[in-house]
Parts: C-alpha cells; sequence; structure tokens
C-alpha cells in the first residue's frame, strides 16, 4: 500500500480516537459578543444557542427598541462567530491537513447551499426571509 495513505490512515484513526475529548472540549465553550457601544453582552454556549445577556442599566436613559434590537443581534452575531472560530480551531487539530483545506473549501464556498449557511449567521438568513414576505 502507498506509504503517503497509510500515513493519512493513520491520522485518520488517531483523530477518531481523539473525538471524545474534542466533543468534550468543544461542549465547554461559551462565546461572547459585544454590541458596538458596548452596552449589550451577549454569551452563547457550545451550540451557539443564547446562554446569557447582559443589558447596561444605561441602554434606559433614552429608550430606543430599535436600536436596543439592533444592539442586541450585533452582540449575538459577535457571539456566534466567537463560539465557530473557538470550534473551528479545535477541529483544525483533529484532521490531517490535506481534510481542513477541504472543510476551509467548503466554507468558502458561497456558490452552494451548504456553503452559504456555513458562512452566514441565522439573525442574517432570517432578516433576508422576512424581506421576501
Amino acid at each position: 500500500m502507498n506509504p503517503a495513505l497509510i500515513g493519512m490512515l493513520e491520522q485518520i484513526k488517531k483523530a477518531t480516537e481523539e473525538l471524545p475529548k474534542a466533543s468534550q472540549r468543544m461542549m465547554k465553550l461559551t462565546g461572547v459578543g459585544w454590541s458596538p457601544d458596548k452596552l449589550v453582552k451577549v454569551v452563547v454556549g457550545p451550540r451557539g444557542q443564547l446562554a446569557d445577556i447582559d443589558i447596561d442599566p444605561r441602554v434606559f436613559r433614552k429608550p430606543d427598541a430599535a436600536a436596543l434590537q439592533a444592539a442586541i443581534l450585533a452582540a449575538s452575531r459577535e457571539a456566534v462567530i466567537d463560539i465557530n472560530q473557538q470550534r473551528e480551531e479545535i477541529m483544525a487539530g483533529q484532521f490531517p491537513a490535506d481534510m481542513g483545506s477541504l472543510q476551509h473549501e467548503m466554507r468558502s464556498n458561497e456558490s452552494d447551499t451548504i456553503g452559504k449557511l456555513m458562512n452566514r449567521l441565522d439573525a442574517d438568513i432570517y432578516a433576508e426571509g422576512k424581506e421576501d414576505r
């Protein structure tokens, strides 16, 4: 058998043996995001779902529902980007370099549905859907 193929199979075997540890690390991750004005902080859990939100009381001095909504969404976007980057860093060390470049290619291919979903946030997809209604 080809030595390069044997090496790759050994790397894949090692990666699959390490997956439970990587999974445990990923389940402990949190992503944090701040609104541009730093008045809203959002924390998401390992699956990117809202875990906590902290709104500075100064927001309520001049109530503006639209501005608060925008601040929460901006902070949420940042938190989800943060958790996704952390997850990618963990997974990047799990697989052979060739497979990592394949993952990067999939993420960067905006012409297919998977590439679009991997590169976009749910809030943006939802907002586009609202515009279409």
